[in-house]
């Protein structure tokens, strides 16, 4: 099968690609952007001009930048879990909740090339390929594209297309994969697998029910951070919708992008689970593929909520909402203190509208881990 269309960029492609992205304008905006010293911004170019490998690239630039950038300038550090459950030589699909466009799977390949591991394949929907210099640079790190609003026909197509290729991936390739457990980042906290995200999945699959998702090796991945990235966006959109039936723009997902890049996050945490194995028979007993698949995302969820680090926003947000104190014992006064300047910054900052249903909106978005944990 010809994946021309939605593959990462192949090695003997990467040092003409980077000199496209080199001459783009916009891409030297960018580089600006990041880089404010001219001098740095120079030898940056010159260094990228030089790259002839996908590896040699994420390795030498990519791994240097997230962490100077992203980590270091914007969180108040990562740490992780259960990478002890994988074998690191192999190969797995890691699904995971999705909490920020380009962070989640980002931090993601930091954490596992620490550990010793490749970095991951990526999926990431055409919609957020707004310009050539996106496109090219997300190909360039083993990003794949999901192509998404096509009419019924051309959707089946595209997603038997996308099921092959990423089982290919990882069962012929030995190249792990990341998916979001949904489209779209999670905006109200309450993270839950799409259904059909493991029904595309399936459309490759050649083997009975349990043998074709125990070969994908399926790790559930909780990511949590401290502050929500765009958390204040996330409320205004979800606020927006309940009002006046808001419509996402090209430009929102942009500053998306942006904001979650830059803004900071406190402390950030991956946990990786088992990849999951002997459930998957008790799923096959099931009368219908339909509910087999439905206890698969049931069970997905369930590792994430089980595995997700909670931090003291998140207790003191329940604790606000349901008007008792019963996690008080994790909540010290300087989380109080700065909860509450957040909760009048998100006021501000969205500027119109209802104040207390914007703010219980966002207590909303942070408490929800804990219910789901608590559940």
């Amino acid at each position: 099968m010809n994946y021309d269309d939605i593959r990462p960029y192949e090695d003997h492609e990467v040092n003409h690609y980077i000199n496209v992205l080199l001459k783009d304008e916009v891409f030297q905006e960018v580089l600006r952007f990041i880089f404010k010293d001219d001098n740095q911004r120079l030898a940056a170019q010159k260094a990228l001009a030089q790259i002839q490998t996908v590896e040699e690239l994420q390795l030498s630039f990519m791994y240097t930048l997230i962490k100077d950038w992203i980590i270091d300038k914007t969180t108040s550090g990562i740490s992780w879990s259960g990478l002890e459950h994988l074998d690191l030589s192999k190969s797995y699909l890691f699904i995971s909740n999705h909490r920020d466009i380009i962070l989640d799977s980002a931090i993601l390949n930091y954490i596992i090339v620490n550990a010793g591991m490749n970095t991951t394949e990526v999926a990431i929907g055409n919609n957020l390929l707004i310009y050539d210099w996106i496109l090219h640079a997300v190909k360039l790190n083993r990003a794949f594209v999901v192509k998404r609003n096509l009419p019924a026909r051309e959707l089946l197509l595209a997603s038997k297309k996308l099921s092959n290729y990423i089982r290919e991936a990882v069962t012929k390739r030995n190249r792990s994969v990341w998916l979001a457990q949904r489209e779209g980042r999670t905006k109200d906290g309450c993270d839950q697998t799409q259904q059909a995200l493991l029904k595309m999945l399936n459309l490759s699959n050649t083997k009975d029910f349990a043998e074709g998702f125990r070969e994908l090796q399926i790790v559930p991945l909780s990511i949590s951070y401290e502050r929500e990235p765009c958390g204040i966006s996330k409320v205004e959109e979800l606020y927006k919708r309940e009002c006046s039936g808001y419509e996402k723009t090209q430009a929102d997902d942009m500053k998306s992008m942006a904001f979650g890049l830059t803004r900071p996050k406190g402390r950030v945490h991956f946990a990786f689970g088992k990849p999951i194995d002997a459930p998957l028979d008790e799923f096959a007993k099931a009368e219908t593929v339909n509910e087999s698949i439905q206890q698969l995302a049931s069970y997905i969820d369930l590792r994430i909520y089980r595995n997700y680090k909670l931090w003291p926003n998140n207790y003191l947000a329940a604790d606000l909402l349901n008007g008792k104190e019963e996690h008080a014992d994790k909540v010290d006064d300087a989380t109080r203190e700065k909860f509450s300047e957040l909760l009048e910054d998100l006021v501000q900052t969205i500027g119109e509208g209802d104040p207390e249903r914007q703010q219980e909106l966002f207590m909303q978005m942070y408490a929800n881990p804990v219910l789901n944990a608590e559940k």
